[in-house]
């Protein structure tokens, strides 16, 4: 390999790891849009678009994946030793199923998204969101059942309440959502009049 060619790969890798590395800190919506100024872009866009807050899209995304771009569920195990299949097809920053991706981007003609990019990630949850809204008249501003729904499906939504696990999560992503609220609430007008660019 040349040392043209060396220097070209080396900046691709730099690229590549500076786009999807998890944040320093996941727990705060300001420093993790300090360090990637085009997520707040992208989260506002979708915000715009769906009507869905940007706490609510970093909690979700928080709970799902950690902000990890390659985000699986982990492999079953059978006889509790050797690693078996996962126990769904969720991937991602969003950790979206295959088939309502599928039924994402049919829906919104976005034929090009992938479930590793944050930008599709949030139009992703922005999408599904206000999908629950209509079919299940959930608010988006409501954190808890939000999450149930995304997390449930809507069709299994109504069965919650026999759900302590599920009603656990979406505890802890209502008070996450609470949290990233006020903390963009400190740093808002920063982030919208900012000038600089962090991937």
């Amino acid at each position: 390999m040349s040392f043209f060619r060396y220097k070209i790969f080396l900046l691709i890798i730099f690229f590549l790891s500076s786009c999807s590395s998890v944040p320093t800190n996941t727990t705060n919506s300001c420093l993790i849009f300090d360090e990637r100024y085009f997520w707040y872009k992208h989260a506002k866009k979708s915000e715009q678009k769906w009507g869905t807050p940007i706490y609510l899209q970093l909690a979700i995304i928080k709970m799902e994946s950690g902000f990890d771009w390659l985000a699986k569920p982990p492999r079953q195990k059978l006889f509790k030793v050797l690693p078996y299949k996962r126990p769904s097809s969720s991937f991602g920053y969003s950790q979206a199923v295959k088939g309502t991706w599928k039924q994402y981007k049919d829906e919104t003609g976005n034929k090009f998204a992938t479930r590793t990019r944050f930008k599709d990630s949030v139009d992703f949850i922005g999408w599904y969101t206000n999908k629950t809204e209509k079919i299940l008249k959930v608010s988006k501003k409501d954190a808890f059942k939000q999450y149930i729904a995304y997390h449930e499906g809507w069709g299994n939504y109504k069965n919650y309440k026999n759900n302590i696990k599920v009603i656990n999560l979406a505890k802890r992503v209502e008070k996450q959502s609470n949290i990233y609220k006020q903390q963009l609430s400190e740093c808002k007008n920063s982030l919208s009049t900012s000038k600089y660019i962090i991937f």
